[in-house]
């Protein structure tokens, strides 16, 4: 094998290597995010209102709406999906000839005929179910000034086996918070939920790059 085809079949290999390898590590930009730090107060002139320090309500409760409150989410995820499709055609067609009984094109047999026809008939269905449960805090990383704020976290997990993570970001509306700080996941815009491992039982259950490669080039 020369040098250029050697090289070709490294690439292939790599870009076929490449999806095993994903999921392998934690996607960056989940960390959690810290609250802001107040700045040093205003010199105290007697007053009981100062416009520097701000709003403050008399009355002030624990629910999460400032930059690095955390609060829950209500992982509660399923999906199902159905699809069927179903084509059949036919096709059909004959002809007769007579050919001439005297002169030099006369034929022995009375009459030629020919016929054809085809037909195709093919149906598919595919289906899939998902369904996730389960708990995740997160940390409030933006407030913005319609209400809604973006929220990000992850939670990992060593195992016996292995690691487990779960990554989570989206967009809360901060009156869907309840007194408990927990938003359910359906309330949740943009949400990105990714859910992966490591390990041994991961690696067993994952597809080997060589069988990858021979079922990519495989016109079967």
């Amino acid at each position: 094998m020369n040098r250029p085809s050697l090289l070709a079949l490294c690439t292939m290999l790599a870009l076929v290597a490449a999806p095993a390898q994903a999921g392998r590590r934690p996607a960056k930009g989940f960390d959690a995010t810290l609250p802001v730090m107040p700045g040093s107060a205003p010199a105290a002139d007697g007053a009981i209102f100062s416009a520097a320090m701000g709003y403050v309500s008399l009355v002030s409760g624990a629910r999460a709406q400032r930059v690095g409150d955390v609060l829950t989410i209500l992982l509660s995820e399923s999906t199902s999906t159905t699809k069927s499709a179903a084509n059949k055609t036919s096709r059909a067609g004959s002809t007769a000839l007579t050919p001439p009984s005297v002169g030099p094109l006369a034929i022995t047999p009375g009459t030629l005929n020919a016929s054809g026809s085809a037909s195709f008939n093919g149906q598919g269905n595919a289906s899939q179910t998902n369904t996730f449960n389960g708990t995740i805090a997160v940390t409030i990383a933006e407030v913005r000034p319609n209400g809604t704020a973006l929220v990000r976290g992850e939670k990992r997990m060593l195992l016996s086996q292995g690691k487990e993570w779960i990554q989570f970001s989206g967009i809360v509306r901060l009156a869907d918070v309840d007194a408990a700080n927990q938003v359910q996941s359906s309330q949740v815009a943009d949400a990105r939920i990714e859910y992966a491992g490591d390990g041994t039982v991961a690696q067993s259950a994952r597809e080997g790059w060589l069988h990858k490669f021979f079922s990519y080039i495989s016109p079967f």
